[in-house]
């Protein structure tokens, strides 16, 4: 199974921590060549592209930050000429609201400021690497895939999000916009959209804000009574990358236990 991805080039955006750690590690584990990029969280980032190598796998590391179109550009002509192709792009890198980094504020209560804080990276980031990255595997004229993060909170607007939860709505309606314009190409284009996630710096700093918050989780908002994993968010993704999936594109794949259902 996934035989289809042994010598692929991947770039992961988001890749220091959480979801986009796990999934930087199951691509290698594949046989994928994956760059582990971030913007701030340098040292970790750099610690997942040397565990990935030291468990045999082929990695690097790469600042980008995808709110800014250079660093985008600079970072896929570097997973080119170090690997020669971009073949899988998973663009997870976002921000949001967790009581500690991000403030929970209401629409009139988000300020310019932190509205462009969390637009600039989730919406403007996630639009500069479709734009990079559909533009180099249209040059190499062989197809490619490439999966987005949004949110359960891109799919049902939640009091507190102002910001967030557009922003994610927003990176849906990018995703769709970029498969219906690629799909003749042979890119693909789908979107994971993740519930409460642990191993994620979001949900621990919004479970260290509200400690009470994971039981009311699970016992009234998840129909499934648990919180998801980094790690069967990156199943998601890598079988969207995959053959398996080769016919799917324009997608919004929920990963929620249920709750886009409520």
């Amino acid at each position: 199974m996934f035989e289809d991805l042994k010598g692929k080039s991947v770039l992961v955006t988001g890749a220091a921590t959480g979801i986009g750690k796990a999934t930087s590690k199951l691509f290698a584990s594949l046989g994928a060549k994956v760059a582990v990029a971030t913007a701030h969280n340098v040292t970790a980032g750099e610690a997942v592209a040397e565990e990935i190598r030291k468990e045999g796998g082929e990695a690097f590391f790469v600042q980008c930050d995808v709110s800014n179109e250079e660093s985008v550009k600079k970072c896929i002509n570097s997973v080119v000429e170090k690997f020669g192709s971009l073949d899988i792009a998973f663009n997870n890198a976002g921000v949001g609201a967790d009581g500690v980094r991000i403030p929970f504020t209401s629409m009139t209560d988000t300020t310019e400021e932190l509205w462009d804080k969390v637009v600039n990276t989730n919406m403007k980031g996630t639009f500069f690497c479709l734009k990079h990255e559909i533009i180099q595997m249209k040059d190499q004229g062989k197809g490619g895939a490439i999966v987005n993060t949004a949110s359960i909170g891109g799919l049902k607007m939640a009091p507190d999000f102002g910001a967030y939860g557009p922003s994610k709505a927003g990176v849906i309606a990018l995703t769709q916009q970029a498969s219906n314009e690629n799909a003749k190409h042979g890119i693909r284009v789908n979107v994971v959209c993740p519930g409460p996630t642990t191993g994620t710096e979001l949900m621990k700093n919004n479970l260290q804000t509200n400690p009470e918050e994971e039981k009311m989780l699970k016992e009234h908002v998840i129909p499934m009574g648990k919180l998801g994993t980094a790690e069967i968010v990156a199943d998601a993704v890598v079988f969207l990358c995959s053959d398996m999936a080769g016919h799917t594109t324009g997608q919004s794949f929920s990963v929620d236990g249920g709750m886009h259902c409520m």
